[in-house]
């Protein structure tokens, strides 16, 4: 299977920031062991704070045969409908991840405008949101 593995806003300081709430591993340690678990599978990292860049890289990822997409878009969760209306543009399914719990975090948290438009949501497993995430395209 084709993987694509889009990161967000901030997510560029992991391992460094809020080290309680996301971990002391930095992206690029996380993306190998992603990469690790899905040897026989192509997987491909991209990561931006800008949002036109990550809807951009929506938009192309559309003529690339993925099988999926798994969507860790940080803070622009929350806010993006531009993130939200480049993920109903396309036909490739995508998985929501959060590698906290947000449900159990500050309210603001709690809404996803970009939910009603992937086909399922990861949250609360760490590092490993990105790999259950990964695996449900294979159920």
């Amino acid at each position: 299977m084709k993987f694509l593995f889009i990161n967000g806003v901030n997510l560029n300081m992991t391992g460094r920031r809020e080290k309680g709430v996301y971990g002391t591993r930095t992206l690029g340690e996380i993306n190998a062991r992603v990469a690790a678990c899905f040897k026989g599978d192509e997987c491909e990292f991209f990561q931006s704070n800008i949002e036109g860049e990550i809807c951009s890289r929506l938009h192309a990822a559309q003529d690339e045969g993925w099988d999926g997409i798994i969507l860790n878009a940080g803070a622009f969760t929350h806010y993006s409908y531009a993130i939200r209306d480049a993920i109903a543009a396309i036909d490739i399914p995508v998985v929501e991840v959060h590698m906290s719990n947000v449900h159990a975090r500050e309210e603001f948290r709690h809404t996803s405008v970009i939910s009603a438009v992937c086909r399922g949501v990861v949250a609360g497993f760490g590092a490993d949101s990105y790999i259950l995430a990964a695996q449900s395209f294979k159920l």
